[in-house]
């Protein structure tokens, strides 16, 4: 019997709610969750070595490239990429930290 194909989205959604339960309870990071970090941790340090122009120059020159190859608007994709920098120049604006992650620590978890 074949299956309807709302049928078949309702169980891929369960299937995928599921995975990403498991993965919030294993505390386990995604791809974005470390594409996030690897890109605070570029951009915050070389700020503080004031190395800007060699990142903004090689790494994210690279980054919009790619971006373009894979169809994305290339000055689109830089403006993301200098509103990204402009945020993190600020002093007022930090990474946006995964609250829910630090409120796991402090709770002791239930055997049930």
């Amino acid at each position: 019997m074949v299956k309807s194909v709302g049928k078949r989205l309702a169980e891929q959604r369960e299937r995928q709610q599921l995975y990403r339960d498991k993965q919030k309870r294993e505390r386990r990071p995604s791809r974005d969750d470390i594409a996030r970090m690897l890109m605070h941790i570029f951009i915050v340090r070389s700020m503080k070595k004031g190395k800007m122009p060699e990142l903004e120059q090689h790494f994210l020159d690279l980054v919009v490239d790619e971006l373009g190859k894979q169809g994305f608007d290339r000055r689109a994709a830089q403006d993301v990429c200098d509103n990204l920098i402009d945020k993190y120049a600020r002093n007022d604006w930090s990474f946006r930290k995964k609250i829910h992650l630090g409120e796991a620590l402090k709770k002791p978890e239930s055997d049930g």
